[in-house]
């Protein structure tokens, strides 16, 4: 009969989920969030009993009995430092969850929402590649101030994900190869993997720019402007966060209206989008050395992959370090489906959250 597996993706202005038979997708739904509900309820414990019922009455509106459910598995939010793969939801974890100290993140959401649709019906609920995973090898954390450890964060559910159907199409297991992956939507992070292991990441504020983000930019200028009295912590991050970026130079942030400006001749549209692409790609060189050249591939995914104008460039700037495989979008709800799925076939075992370190 096969493993029915319910995968819940919470993003901030909305819920994914999607109801899987094996792999087997059944079908799926992106549930829209009232944008004045959430700015009044912007705490977690606020929004998750909306959050919760919506998706079980998305679930009754296709029709589906829970009761056929086999697990249902969560995006893991920014937990303290967590292994990768599969957790169970246990009080721990929902204890951390609810009275922190937790960064703020709607994906944290994931966990609580799997509990309360799966303990009713008394089956297991899990959250799987945490944004937090962590598996760095020990000279990836240190940093020049030794106050500050280098932790990993990336997009780690799609490219992990991604990662895994390359090496399936290979015909090869995760385990046996390595990867430079480069996850490219509304921010950019980049992660060298070596066999089944993400062991180095630059994250989204620690390379390229983005759409709306500022990436890495030289500390003493950042510091410069925390001093300078003109901004606010809240402003400065605003601009590191949500107004950097492509943003901040062009008014926009969604490329097909850039890739338009640079079609009805307009220069400066042009330079910013190639820089961003160039910038791509160092964050690619400066992650190779952790494979030390042994590339299988490098990936190239995200929403923004789907823009040939860019990867073509990205591809010319980086062709000499391995073969490039263009992988467009992101495929989390499948990515946390066959996690949970490969749990309950036995193929890899769950984790328990102690709320320490790699527990």
């Amino acid at each position: 009969m096969g493993y029915d597996i319910l995968a819940v993706n919470p993003g901030s202005t909305s819920t994914k989920i999607a109801v899987f038979r094996d792999r087997e997708e059944l079908f799926r739904e992106e549930i829209e969030h009232d944008a004045i509900f959430l700015d009044s309820h912007q705490e977690i414990k606020e929004q998750f009993p909306l959050r919760r019922d919506m998706v079980l009455t998305c679930l009754k509106k296709n029709l589906y009995k829970v009761e056929r459910l086999s697990a249902v598995v969560g995006r893991g939010g920014l937990l303290p430092p967590v292994k990768a793969g599969g957790y169970t939801v246990n009080q721990a974890m929902k204890d951390r969850i609810l009275e922190g100290p937790i960064s703020p993140h709607a994906s944290n959401m994931g966990a609580l929402i799997a509990d309360a649709v799966a303990a009713p019906l008394g089956i297991p609920a899990y959250i799987y590649d945490a944004v937090s995973s962590d598996e760095f090898m020990e000279i990836s954390r240190i940093t020049g101030i030794p106050e500050v450890v280098r932790q990993s964060f990336c997009h780690v559910l799609n490219s992990k994900a991604m990662a895994r159907r390359a090496a399936e199409e290979a015909g090869k297991s995760y385990g046996e190869m390595n990867f430079l992956v480069a996850h490219m939507g509304g921010g950019i992070s980049f992660s060298a993997h070596r066999n089944g292991k993400i062991v180095d990441a630059l994250s989204d504020d620690g390379g390229a720019f983005s759409p709306q983000r500022s990436g890495s930019v030289p500390i003493i200028y950042i510091v410069d402007m925390c001093y300078s009295g003109k901004y606010t912590k809240a402003e400065l991050m605003r601009k590191i966060r949500g107004d950097g970026g492509l943003k901040a130079y062009l008014g926009t942030y969604d490329c097909r209206e850039i890739e338009e400006m640079i079609r009805r001749g307009n220069q400066k549209a042009e330079l910013l989008y190639e820089a961003q692409a160039y910038q791509v790609a160092k964050g690619i060189g400066q992650l190779a050395p952790a494979l030390k050249g042994n590339v299988d591939a490098i990936i190239l995914t995200g929403a923004m992959a789907h823009s040939k104008m860019l990867t073509d460039w990205i591809m010319d700037y980086i062709k000499f370090l391995g073969p490039v495989r263009i992988m467009p979008g992101e495929m989390e709800l499948e990515a946390l489906a066959y996690g949970a799925l490969r749990i309950l076939q036995g193929r890899e075992k769950a984790h328990i959250y102690q709320d320490e370190l790699y527990q």
